[in-house]
């Protein structure tokens, strides 16, 4: 199972693909896709906002779902989900989070 993401360019957040086609800051909101087919469509859809100087930087990743929540797989990925981890005041994990 993979998500799409990338950076808004405009500002450098983490953003995920959500299944609208639009860009969402939190991984809990983005679609999961399955399937080589479904995710080079997500992707190719994510370049298109690439091509529109929207997002930098789009890949899939690998992720699970525990308990219908999205999570990534790689500790890198949860990183970047989250925020920096020297500072758990700073970034999304000092944000209120909701599903």
């Amino acid at each position: 199972m993979k998500v799409i993401t990338a950076n808004r360019l405009l500002n450098g957040d983490v953003v995920w693909l959500a299944g609208n086609g639009n860009w969402v800051e939190r991984i809990t909101l983005a679609k999961a896709f399955e399937g080589k087919e479904a995710v080079a469509e997500a992707l190719a859809l994510g370049m298109v906002s690439k091509d529109r100087q929207e997002v930098v930087d789009v890949y899939e990743m690998d992720v699970t779902v525990e308990d219908g929540v999205i999570v990534p797989v790689r500790l890198r990925e949860k990183i970047r989900a989250t925020g920096p981890t020297t500072h758990p005041d700073l970034g999304k994990q000092a944000q209120a989070v909701s599903a």
